[in-house]
């Protein structure tokens, strides 16, 4: 048998059994997908010029105009650099996202060695520092929210979250290392009210053991009873009607174990960020104020 190109070769039609043609979508279905698209985790599409096309804002943070984003570590620094009872220093911490997106480990502020006795200071006196700081900033974040207002078809809730992790420093553009003067600068930055271009990522992973003691031990002593635990999935969605804002529908597992949506809400707007640096606490400090915009009028029996 003599060879044939395949270009020019014949399928065969004696052996060959009809492709079935897909199944069309429901009707509901179909016509939810005509105005919103899933986006993917890391705002990448997939195929040639999928980039541009279709601009996915799943991973976009979203912040006011006057919003306040600042970072200082406790203890601060001395006002002169120099005197500290304590020693400094950056260290490499592993975060595979953030290692996987600039491709080096981010730095962490550590303190390497501690001469002075009673340099940590009580837990009061930290809390009253935080407090001093990030209240008067509050409370005008709040009054600035309230006379913002909000539109007909939203209900507005400020939401006030304080977060566990570690504050993260990333390089900067250029592949520079972070410097301790370029912290000194950033925390001062701070303190004016302006705001620095240092990198830096909050990282909330913390080990199961962490969060069991945090149900076992300070929940009991800030005074509040563990009553139960859910699960919440939230599915993001971009709709096209609305480029610059996001969806998130909180949904809840029923016991055929589908996805019931609970609750649709806009994406998050901050108003005020609070990164601490504990130094001599092994957890990291956040404090923020954002606000959550709760969609009234959305009939969600289309999804």
């Amino acid at each position: 048998m003599a060879y044939l190109p395949p270009h020019k070769r014949q399928p065969s039609t004696t052996a060959s059994t009809p492709i079935p043609a897909p199944n069309p979508p429901p009707p509901s279905l179909s016509s939810s997908l005509r105005s919103l698209s899933l986006s993917s985790p890391r705002g990448r599409g997939r195929g040639r010029g999928a980039v541009g096309r279709h601009p996915l804002a799943s991973t976009k943070i979203f912040r006011a105009a006057g919003c306040i984003s600042r970072w200082f570590p406790l203890p601060p620094f001395s006002p002169a650099g120099d005197g500290e009872e304590y020693i400094l220093r950056l260290e490499p911490f592993p975060c595979p996202p953030i290692e996987h997106r600039t491709g080096a480990k981010p730095l962490a502020l550590v303190v390497a060695s501690t001469p002075g006795q009673g340099s940590s200071g009580s837990t009061a006196a930290a809390v009253t520092s935080i407090a001093e700081q990030f209240l008067p900033d509050l409370l005008a974040a709040a009054e600035r929210v309230k006379a913002e207002g909000a539109p007909k078809d939203e209900l507005v809730k400020l939401s006030l979250v304080a977060r566990l992790g570690t504050v993260l420093f990333e390089c900067q553009p250029g592949g520079s290392p972070v410097s301790l003067d370029e912290l000194r600068q950033a925390a001062k930055a701070g303190e004016d009210g302006s705001r620095s271009q240092l990198r830096k990522t909050f990282y909330t992973s913390l080990s199961s053991e962490c969060l069991d003691d945090m149900e076992r031990t300070m929940v009991k002593r800030i005074g509040l009873d563990f009553d139960s635990s859910k699960k919440h999935y939230h599915v993001k969605v971009s709709d096209k009607n609305r480029s610059d804002s996001t969806i998130s529908c909180k949904c809840t597992v029923e016991e055929d174990g589908s996805l019931a949506i609970h609750k649709v809400e806009l994406n998050q707007v901050r108003h005020l960020v609070e990164d601490i640096s504990c130094l001599f606490k092994g957890l990291d400090l956040r404090l923020m104020l954002s606000k959550k915009r709760i969609l009234k009028n959305l009939d969600v029996n289309t999804y």
